[in-house]
């Protein structure tokens, strides 16, 4: 799976349509809990570019009527995706937004885009930017592109808001796809349709867990107290970010995979992970920058027991890692820290400051290693995580690992101060990654030894 944006994302040139699942305004029913992360994000409100999508190109023929059938069972084997946010006409912030249960029955319908001239790209960003808001109903779709070239295999993008998913969430999205297409193939197949564990349940668990301890909200208070009273932000300085500014994006390709294999081998030799690798080469270019640590909001998964692997929603909490020395053994210090004060219900932790403070310039981390995830994507299929395109003031850094190798996206103001910035920093990190894959393993045991 490739990490990429709508902006630079592999699709081919062809006729576009979509896929919703039919909901009349009174369809929706019972209310459903909603988690910290979607109070935070869909109060915020419709707005373009919130979304998250999946690509793959279809391994065999199908029509149109089965590509819907297998959407359909899709959307009813996920909870989340038969739910939509709702607020009164008169919405003055996120205490009256309400989630809601779709019920049966439900039903999809098709729609046609013409293509202009931009491209079928363009045409499918401006169709998520509208159908995939946070306040859609629903807020997802199933988009098929059949290419020009009739020799192509049709490609099927699967898009949400982020409200409804999570990386993780994508490939299972994917492969369960993929599953109820071969199954409203085959004469056999029945309407009986397995239900994956809801997010509904996992906001109820997270809510009704133990409180954190005072060590916990003391850690977090001397977090937000060295931001100023903010998340961390960017190290070096990314211009002016009033008005927002439009994003950059960049993609580098770091490690082939025969050069992951070497670092993961050094990693194993010396006792650490590879992501303590990353943490060190990022502490490094900070303190050789910026003369400051690796302070960073780092994204943690909460699928902490076995019903939640297989099931989609937004199973994310956020931390910060903070890091100061390079030493591997002080770096995995600071992703275990960083991993427990995930591991606790958000809401209570930020209630004294109103909701997670989130400053111009916040600076966000992420590792994603699909090679773990319980579902995977073959490679003959050409997925792609595509990211959305909005507006930033922040840094967003993904350094991304897959059977070909490790790959770092970033995102961040199209400043020409942030380009020189983070453009900056990214090399420093690459550089010190691929020196530890790269050489003798003298060589590697040297640049270890550098670090502390």
């Amino acid at each position: 799976m490739y990490l990429t944006n709508i902006t630079h994302a592999t699709l081919p040139q062809g006729a576009l349509a979509t896929c919703t699942l039919a909901v009349e305004e009174a369809a929706a029913g019972s209310l459903l809990p909603i988690s910290f992360d979607q109070r935070m994000h869909v109060g915020a409100g419709d707005r373009p570019g919130t979304w998250m999508a999946v690509s793959f190109e279809l391994p065999g023929p199908a029509t149109r009527q089965e590509l819907g059938a297998a959407w359909l069972r899709l959307i009813r084997r996920h909870q989340t995706l038969r739910t939509v946010f709702r607020t009164p006409s008169d919405y003055h912030g996120d205490a009256q937004l309400t989630l809601h249960q779709i019920h049966e029955p439900l039903s999809v319908r098709w729609q046609e885009h013409p293509s202009t001239a931009e491209g079928t790209r363009a045409t499918l960003k401006t169709v998520l930017d509208r159908a995939c808001s946070p306040l859609g109903t629903p807020s997802h779709r199933l988009c098929v592109i059949h290419p020009e070239d009739t020799s192509q295999s049709p490609t099927v993008v699967l898009a949400a808001d982020h409200s409804h998913v999570d990386a993780w969430s994508l490939p299972v999205l994917a492969h369960d796809f993929l599953e109820a297409l071969v199954l409203v193939k085959s004469p056999a197949s029945d309407d009986s349709v397995a239900q994956a564990a809801s997010f509904a349940e996992h906001t109820r668990a997270l809510a009704a867990a133990a409180s954190a301890p005072q060590t916990i909200h003391q850690r977090w208070q001397e977090i937000v107290s060295a931001g100023h009273g903010t998340m961390p932000t960017f190290p070096l300085p990314l211009g002016q970010l009033q008005p927002t500014p439009a994003e950059a994006v960049t993609t580098r390709a770091v490690l082939d995979a025969q050069q992951l294999r070497d670092l993961e081998d050094h990693a194993q030799d010396v006792g650490h992970r590879p992501f303590t690798m990353v943490i060190s080469s990022m502490t490094q270019a900070c303190s050789e920058l910026a003369g400051s640590p690796l302070r960073a909001v780092l994204p943690v998964h909460s699928r902490t027991e076995p019903r939640w692997q297989e099931a989609v929603g937004w199973f994310i909490t956020n931390s910060v890692v903070e890091s100061s020395n390079p030493d591997l053994a002080m770096c995995r210090a600071a992703v275990r820290e960083a991993l427990q004060l995930g591991s606790h219900a958000l809401e209570p932790i930020m209630r004294p400051y109103g909701g997670m403070p989130v400053p111009p310039g916040m600076f966000m981390i992420s590792y994603l290693d699909y090679r773990r995830l319980p579902a995977a994507l073959p490679q003959s299929l050409n997925p792609q995580h595509i990211s959305a395109s909005a507006p930033t003031n922040g840094v967003q850094v993904w350094c991304v690992v897959t059977d070909s190798g490790l790959h770092i996206r970033a995102r961040y103001p199209d400043t020409p101060r942030a380009q020189e910035s983070v453009e900056t920093w990214l090399a420093a990190v690459i550089g010190h990654l691929q020196k530890l894959a790269a050489g003798t393993p003298e060589s590697r045991r040297i640049e270890t030894l550098r670090m502390k």
